[in-house]
Order: C-alpha cells, then structure tokens, then sequence
C-alpha cells in the first residue's frame, strides 16, 4: 500500500490550486499576474508531491532538455509579462515533456469500458440519449 505524507497532501492541495489559476488566468484573456502565480504553484507543488530531486531529474534528463528549456522558458516569458507567447511555449514543452505518458493515459482511457460500475453507467447514458 502507498503511504502519501503530509507533504505530498500539501503538494496536491497547491498543484490544484496552481492548475486552478492557470486555467482562470487563461479564461480572463491570459492575464499574466494569475499566469505566473499558477505556473509558481504549479511547479512547488509538483517539487512536494514528488521531492526535489525527483522533480530535477525529471525535468533534467538528456532526453527531455527540450521540453524543460520551452516550458521552464514559458514560465519565464510568463513572469516577463509576455503571458500569450509564453503560455504557447509551456504548452509546446508540456506536451514535448509528457508525450511518453500519453499513450499510457489513452490505453486508460480506452481501457475503462472494462471497469465493471462504469460499463454499466456508460451503457445507460448510451440509451437515453435524445434528440430533441
């Protein structure tokens, strides 16, 4: 079984948080104050979920050097005041970073027919479809 700390729990409370105002920041026309705040919240709360040296070698590997440098670049343009250019490079270097877990969250996604509760849930909503 998985013990999570109170860091960890911490560090899901201030992801959430981070991920929240970058989305609010986004929907009030990428407003860079909630941009930066988000992307600062965001990357402490990763660094307490995971451990600070998990999270270096995960943005430091060889392989991933191009994804850090636009995302961590982002963030940077970000509290630059630059928020439109540098949300388009944390989006170019998230999606560069994280394109070797995509295909695991796909098979999930394809795979949850198969979870018994919700099969059945999607079998009913698939019959009460109208078209009124």
């Amino acid at each position: 079984m998985i013990s999570v700390t109170e860091w960890q729990k911490i560090g899901a409370g201030v992801t959430g948080f981070g991920i929240f105002f970058i989305l609010f920041g986004t929907l009030l026309y990428f407003d860079s104050v909630l941009l930066a705040f988000g992307n600062l919240l965001f990357l402490t709360g990763l660094s307490l979920i995971i451990g600070l040296k998990k999270t270096f070698w995960f943005f430091f590997q060889r392989h991933k050097l191009k994804g850090t440098s636009f995302f961590l670049g982002g963030v940077v343009i970000v509290l630059l005041r630059w928020p439109l250019l540098g949300m388009f490079l944390e989006i170019y270097g998230f999606f560069s970073l994280f394109k070797g877990f995509f295909p695991v969250a796909f098979s999930f996604l394809g795979n949850v027919y198969n979870i018994p509760f919700l099969s059945e849930l999607f079998r009913r909503l698939q019959g009460t479809s109208s078209m009124v």
